[in-house]
C-alpha cells in the first residue's frame, strides 16, 4: 500500500472519491432508528477536519482501528446539511512509523526560529530584573521550552495548531508594546510578562501529541490554575522577588478572561490586567474568525458557513480594502521591540514609583515523539 498522503481536506469536493489517509480524532458508535449500528469519525490532517460516517460493516471496521490511529480510508464525498462529509466504503490502519506527522497536525506558518528570535529580543528589552529573572527562568528551561514551543494555544477557539501557544502569546506582546508605546503610564515590562505568561498552564492542560485534547489535569484544574501554580513555584527558586510584584502578575493570569461568565477567577483590577484582557481577546477574536474563512477558499458565496462557537455568518466578499490596495505589503510576523539600553544605575520599577523553516517542515521525516531533546535556549539538538 503507497502510504503518501494523497490529498489534504482542504482540497476536498462534493462528490471527489477520495483514497487518503487521515488521523482519527474521534470516533463515535451509535444505533440508527432501524436498529443498525453506525460510527460518525472526526478525521484530519493539516489542513482541518471532515467528518466520517461508516454504515455498513461497523463491527468488522469498529476492531481495526482507534481513535488516534491512522487510518486510509476509500470514501465518497458528500455535502449533508451544508457540511462535508466523507462515507467510508473501506479502511486500513496504517502503521504511525509510516506517515510524517507534519501531514497530520496543524503547524504554525512561523518559522520555530524565527519566534524564538523574537522572544530573545524581547528578553533582552526588559528593564525590571525581577521580571526579567523570572520570565527567563521559563524560556531559558529547554525543558518548558519545549512544551511551550510547541503546544497549541487552544483546542477549538483559536490558534490551534502545533506552536500556537508561542505564536499567539508573541502576538499578544506586539499588542502589548504598542499600547504601552502609546500610553506612558503603563507598566511595559509588567504588561509583556502577563502577555507571555497568562496561557503557560495550557503546556499541561492540553494534549497535542496526536490529535488536541485535555488532559486530565487540565479537565479537573484548568489552564489559569495550572498556570498561577506553575509561576509560584518558579518564584519560590528566585532570591528576594518582590511579594507584590508577585501578586499583580497572578492577578494577571487569574482575570486575562475578564468575566466571571468566561471562567474568569477574578476581573481585571488594575490597568495592565484591564489591557491584557483586552489584547489577549483581540488577537484570539482575529485569529478565530480568519481561520474560520479560510477554511472555505473556494467556496463562491459572499458568507461563510454558520460558526457555533461565535453564533454568526462573517461576509467574506470584500477581498482587498481601496485604502491599502495599492501600499506596499509589509511584514505579517508579529513585531516586537529592539533591545533597549539598559540604564547601568537604578532600575525602574512599579513599585516604588507611581529558523529559515517552518514548524512543519522540521516535523516531516521525523518520529512521533513531539517533546524533542532541546539545548541551550530551546534549540532542537
Amino acid at each position: 500500500m503507497n502510504n503518501e498522503k494523497k490529498i489534504y481536506i482542504n482540497q476536498i469536493k462534493e462528490r471527489d472519491r477520495v483514497e487518503s489517509i487521515f488521523l482519527v480524532r474521534d470516533k463515535i458508535t451509535a444505533m440508527a432508528k432501524n436498529g443498525k449500528p453506525y460510527m460518525t469519525l472526526k478525521l484530519m490532517d493539516r489542513t482541518g477536519e471532515v467528518e466520517g460516517r461508516i454504515w455498513d460493516q461497523v463491527d468488522r471496521f469498529s476492531i481495526m482501528f482507534a481513535k488516534d490511529d491512522f487510518i486510509q480510508v476509500n470514501a465518497k464525498a458528500s455535502v449533508y446539511m451544508g457540511k462535508m462529509q466523507l462515507i467510508v466504503q473501506d479502511l486500513t490502519k496504517v502503521d504511525e512509523g509510516l506517515v510524517e506527522l507534519g501531514d497530520f497536525l496543524p503547524v504554525s506558518k512561523r518559522s520555530a526560529g524565527e519566534m524564538r528570535e523574537e522572544l530573545d529580543r524581547v528578553l533582552a528589552s526588559l528593564v525590571d530584573p525581577h521580571i526579567e529573572a523570572l520570565l527567563r527562568s521559563f524560556f531559558d528551561d529547554p525543558e518548558f521550552f519545549a512544551l511551550y514551543s510547541k503546544a497549541p494555544a487552544a483546542k477549538a477557539m483559536h490558534h490551534v495548531f502545533l506552536g500556537g501557544l508561542l505564536e499567539h502569546s508573541l502576538a499578544v506582546v506586539a499588542l502589548a508594546t504598542d499600547v504601552a508605546a502609546r500610553y506612558s503610564q503603563v507598566n511595559r515590562d509588567l504588561l509583556i510578562c502577563g502577555a507571555l505568561l497568562h496561557d503557560i498552564g495550557k503546556v499541561k492542560e492540553l494534549s497535542y501529541v496526536r490529535s488536541f485534547d485535555y488532559t486530565d489535569e487540565g479537565k479537573l484544574l484548568g489552564h489559569i490554575v495550572i498556570g498561577v501554580q506553575m509561576i509560584e513555584d518558579r518564584i519560590r527558586t528566585l532570591s528576594d522577588f518582590p511579594h507584590e510584584l508577585s501578586m499583580l502578575i497572578k492577578h494577571l493570569l487569574l482575570s486575562h478572561h475578564g468575566q466571571y461568565d468566561y471562567g474568569s477567577p477574578k476581573r481585571p483590577k488594575f490597568l495592565e490586567a484591564v489591557i491584557l484582557n483586552f489584547i489577549d481577546d483581540l488577537d484570539s477574536k482575529i485569529n478565530g474568525v480568519q481561520t474560520h474563512i479560510d477554511k472555505e477558499p473556494d467556496r463562491e458565496e459572499n458568507w461563510t458557513q454558520y460558526h457555533r462557537l461565535y453564533d454568526r455568518y462573517f461576509y467574506k466578499g470584500l477581498k482587498s480594502s481601496p485604502q491599502t490596495k495599492n501600499q506596499p505589503a509589509t511584514d505579517k510576523t508579529a513585531v516586537s521591540p529592539e533591545p533597549q539600553n539598559k540604564p547601568q544605575g537604578e532600575k525602574r520599577q512599579r513599585f516604588d514609583r507611581p529558523l529559515g523553516s517552518t514548524l512543519g517542515d522540521q516535523l516531516r521525516e521525523k518520529n512521533l515523539d513531539l517533546f524533542s531533546t532541546l539545548s541551550g535556549k530551546g534549540e532542537v539538538s
